[in-house]
């Protein structure tokens, strides 16, 4: 596997909160994702790789969000990594959502034929997935 380093290599990278802010809404609308389904805060740097993919965002400080549509609450590592493409975020890093009791990682957001169903589907590294209007995640 590559190292960080090597992922990273001839990233477009942007630092601080406006900016970091900014270049992740741009991602989200580019991709077809609804923009609040990474609400991170505190954002400190932000990269891409355009040739790969590759994505990350640090923020300041691991961050819990609560989605009230959803009722689960979501957790967000201090640095959240992806590789992206229009619909899709695979090989993702740092989220997780609880059910039940549990922490579990998400791996992968699909968002499916938008025009069809509206429906975004997280996936586990175990390829459990469940599937939300993309509307719980309108900000």
């Amino acid at each position: 596997m590559a190292s960080l380093e090597d992922r990273r290599a001839g990233a477009e990278i942007v630092y601080g909160a406006e900016e970091c802010y900014q270049h992740s809404i741009d991602l989200l609308e580019e991709l077809g994702f609804p923009k609040g389904v990474l609400p991170l805060q505190g954002l400190v740097e932000c990269g891409r790789v355009r040739e790969t993919g590759f994505v990350w965002m640090k923020q300041k400080a691991p961050y819990e969000h609560f989605f009230v549509g959803l009722n689960t609450p979501v957790s967000y590592a201090t640095e959240v990594t992806a590789y992206v493409d229009k619909f899709r975020m695979k090989k993702i890093t740092g989220i997780k959502s609880k059910k039940m009791f549990l922490w579990v990682p998400i791996s992968e957001m699909i968002v499916e034929e938008p025009a069809a169903s509206k429906k975004i589907t997280f996936k586990t590294p175990m390829g459990i997935g469940r599937s939300f209007p993309l509307t719980a995640f309108m900000t």
